[in-house]
């Protein structure tokens, strides 16, 4: 009687080991220590919308929601849910708009940079007042972004910020540059008009000549003088106010004439 023969080849319990593929096999402790370290990956910049038009919220959800390092985490049409709304969402920036029904955005502004640990504000808004810009710096705001301001730099601007790097669009700090500008002036103005009042009213008018380039002889027929009393009067006029020259005293004057006011 044939007995049956055993299949070919090796008992299953002999079978090699089988090869595992290069990705699943262990990395050797030398092989770990020169492997490149990957960097971790960066949280999403977390965003929060606030303007009480949608259209406009939609837009910037639209153009910030698709980016990978940015998130919207939520929306709000009035100042008055921004408080909650931070609470609740923790965002990084928020981004917001100026005229709102019930609360504007300065006066969120103003309440949400009192709290600690306060999320940095972008204020988004279709004008650009003075006023308006000064105070939401006040506030704390760290950027100020007019609405018409291109996509992308309203993109660069969120990101400015939550690096920490204060924002404004061009035609906002050139706003603010002649703001300060005029400020200064009024400044100067205030001071020379005060330090003019010190005089008496001879001495006044002799500055005023003095401003307005004339000689000693010309204030002396103006103001129907000698020349000799014009030159006390000057020298006067420099020792009260602290003046050097004539040329410091026709300054004066000038700082002292704003727009429609004589000398």
């Amino acid at each position: 009687m044939n007995v049956p023969q055993p299949p070919h080849g090796p008992e299953p319990s002999q079978s090699p080991p089988a090869q595992q593929p290069p990705s699943a096999r262990q990395a050797s402790p030398a092989e770990e220590s020169t492997r490149p370290e990957q960097p971790p990956q960066a949280r999403p910049i977390r965003v929060l919308l606030v303007d009480d038009d949608p259209l406009v919220r939609a837009g910037l959800s639209f153009m910030l929601g698709g980016l990978p390092d940015i998130r919207i985490v939520g929306e709000a049409s009035d100042g008055s849910e921004v408080t909650a709304l931070v609470d609740r969402h923790t965002p990084d920036v928020v981004l917001m708009d100026i005229r709102m029904p019930s609360v504007d955005g300065l006066a969120a502004t103003e309440e949400l940079r009192r709290r600690e640990g306060a999320p940095e504000v972008v204020v988004l808004t279709t004008f650009h007042a003075d006023e308006q810009v000064l105070r939401a710096l006040r506030a704390g705001a760290a950027g100020f972004v007019l609405k018409d301001t291109p996509p992308a730099e309203i993109v660069a601007a969120v990101r400015r910020v939550a690096a920490g790097e204060p924002v404004l669009s061009p035609a906002v700090t050139q706003q603010l540059i002649t703001r300060v500008t005029e400020r200064e002036r009024d400044t100067r103005g205030e001071r020379a008009r005060s330090l003019l009042a010190s005089l008496n009213d001879r001495e006044r008018e002799v500055a005023a000549c003095v401003g307005r380039g004339q000689s000693n002889a010309e204030i002396a027929a103006a103001l129907y003088m000698s020349v000799a009393t014009v030159k006390t009067h000057v020298s006067r006029v420099l020792t009260k106010l602290g003046l050097n020259n004539r040329v410091q005293i026709a300054l004066l004057v000038h700082d002292a004439s704003g727009p429609g006011t004589e000398a």
